[in-house]
């Protein structure tokens, strides 16, 4: 993998050549030949309804790659020397090929990091996973106490969150992950999931909800409050060096310090999302006709959409920062999440809905003082929960939905060296030294 040369000329709209980067992780702003974070959903099948699933899953899409497909998909990544690939969906195990396609990748020197419920990690399926070094497992838990995560998830899905996480450590596997959505209901509980990660030898990871899919619809009532953003922020730079947080939080920032990561919008740059057809977005979370950049089935395949694409090309191009960059702050918060802000209909160069200072709230009350409708994903494989009232009118019966994956590892390459995926789950840039 190889930084993407900056470009020497200026770019169409931009009025003169940006300044030499003085960082690597401002180079990253025009991309890499290749992303160091793939998440690649294997179905939109799911056997839970959780109601904040940013993939609207539930029900299997008849158009998802074929097994042979996947594999083919898979040996472009080991080609373009994709280090790791987080797989999610859905729910990935409930697809009968998913430990065929697991075994296919580490085999092929593309390491598997996996997001599930738990459901289906048995005894035996834990002692399967903890003896391959190249994989690793995000057991799904957003409730330190079956009250609040079952709220979220549906009935019984923390007696078996717990059930996995007990499996998983009689098996011996080391640094599996608990990942965490934090929600208004879940801060308060952060101390608590951190010592749940500590009694099974598990990492925690907390994830940044997003108005995404259905958690569009519960956006409003559970998205953490202004003294709870500030209340994680002040967890997270206390317990930094033992949480993963994968980047989500650089909306924090405007805080005070930076907080561990990137923190910056890796989207099209170094990260993007293969979902189970086949289509490639931009973003994990920003599954939208605005963000598709292509499919995998298309001529050239998957490189050819990640080097070429009009749209990839576009973000990594010189960006504005709009109203952001008069922020004191800009530096560090970069304005925040583009996916929160488009599904919440700010501008891209925009303040972040959740922006600490203040300006995303007052822009979130103009706009709705406008009357304007908000952006909708295309896709919903939400369980089909409707009945007709006695008017003859539908009524929508969902109370709970579905979540998303992620996932991580290893290539080896003379002139690169990187280490096993648990460490560079800690810091997208574990390992990696890049030569001249």
């Amino acid at each position: 993998m190889t930084l993407l040369a900056p470009p020497t000329t200026p770019a169409p709209s931009a009025p003169s050549t940006p300044p030499a980067p003085s960082r690597l992780v401002d180079l990253f702003e025009y991309g890499l030949d290749a992303p160091i974070c793939l998440t690649w959903e294997l179905t939109y099948a799911c056997n839970l309804s959780c109601v904040h699933c940013l993939s609207s899953s539930g029900r299997r899409d008849p158009r998802e790659l074929t097994t042979a497909e996947a594999k083919a998909v898979i040996d472009e990544f080991e080609r373009m020397q994709v280090f790791y690939v987080n797989i999610g969906g859905g729910e990935p195990t409930v697809r009968s090929d998913f430990w065929e396609l697991l075994d296919y990748a580490t085999a092929h020197h593309v390491g598997v990091k996996f997001s599930t419920n738990g459901v289906k990690i048995t005894p035996e399926v834990a002692t399967r996973l903890a003896s391959n070094d190249y994989v690793d497992v995000q057991i799904s838990l957003d409730g330190a106490t079956a009250e609040v995560n079952d709220f979220v998830r549906g009935p019984g899905s923390y007696a078996r969150a717990m059930t996995a996480l007990q499996n998983l450590a009689d098996a011996g596997m080391q640094n599996f992950k608990i990942s965490v959505v934090c929600t208004r209901q879940n801060i308060p509980q952060l101390d608590e999931f951190k010592a749940i990660a500590d009694t099974y030898g598990a990492q925690l990871r907390l994830t940044r909800l997003r108005p995404s899919g259905r958690g569009a619809d519960v956006w409003d009532e559970l998205h953490p409050l202004p003294a709870q953003q500030r209340e994680l922020y002040d967890w997270l730079v206390a317990h930094g060096d033992g949480v993963l947080t994968g980047d989500s939080f650089f909306h924090l920032s405007a805080y005070g310090a930076a907080l561990p990561g990137l923190n910056l919008c890796g989207a099209g740059r170094v990260v993007c999302l293969i979902d189970p057809v086949g289509d490639v977005y931009a973003c994990p979370f920003a599954i939208h006709e605005e963000f598709l950049a292509g499919n995998v089935r298309s001529a050239g395949g998957f490189q050819r959409v990640w080097r070429e694409s009009e749209l990839f090309l576009r973000l990594r191009e010189p960006q504005s920062g709009g109203a952001c960059t008069s922020c004191t702050f800009f530096d560090t918060c970069k304005g925040g999440c583009m996916a929160a802000k488009f599904f919440t209909g700010l501008p891209l160069d925009g303040p972040d809905p959740e922006c600490v200072q203040g300006y995303g709230e007052a822009a979130l009350t103009k706009l709705k003082d406008t009357g304007q409708s908000l952006p909708k994903s295309h896709l919903d494989h939400s369980h089909r929960t409707t009945k007709q009232s006695k008017s003859g009118v539908p009524i929508n019966l969902t109370t709970k939905k579905r979540p998303v994956a992620l996932t991580l590892q290893l290539k080896p390459r003379s002139d690169i060296t990187r280490p096993p995926v648990s460490d560079c789950a800690e810091d997208p840039l574990a390992g990696f030294t890049p030569v001249g």
